[in-house]
């Protein structure tokens, strides 16, 4: 698929796109008209991109963590990460985990209050 597509395809604007290549995040094959040429594949891997930088990981460790997400092999890839970059993943891990508990927070209060909302219309019926 074109890069027209792909963009439509994960709400990624194509120049984003272009920023995801320029960073080694991204792969294309190139046509013989000079196009961009992405796999099937390129939808999950640029939805994976989306996830890991909306969760505050910076580019530079995306690229090195993409290869382990990619084949789940992770013991294979740990061996060539710098100790600055292993460091600032626990730091984001911490920070995700803070995130998530508080998120978790506010689905349950938001549960509970559809969950009273809604139990004086059923005691109603």
């Amino acid at each position: 698929m074109r890069i027209g597509e792909l963009s439509s395809r994960t709400a990624v604007p194509a120049r984003l796109l272009r920023y995801y290549e320029e960073q080694g995040l991204l792969s294309p094959e190139r046509g013989y008209n000079g196009y961009r040429e992405y796999p099937e594949a390129a939808v999950e891997r640029v939805e994976q991109i989306r996830g890991l930088i909306d969760s505050g990981i910076p580019t530079r460790i995306i690229r090195q963590l993409l290869p382990c997400l990619s084949t789940g092999a992770s013991s294979i890839f740990i061996e060539k990460l710098d100790p600055d970059v292993v460091e600032s993943l626990a730091e984001q891990q911490q920070q995700l985990d803070r995130r998530i508990g508080c998120l978790t927070r506010n689905r349950d209060a938001i549960a509970r209050y559809l969950a009273a909302a809604a139990a004086p219309q059923a005691s109603a019926l």
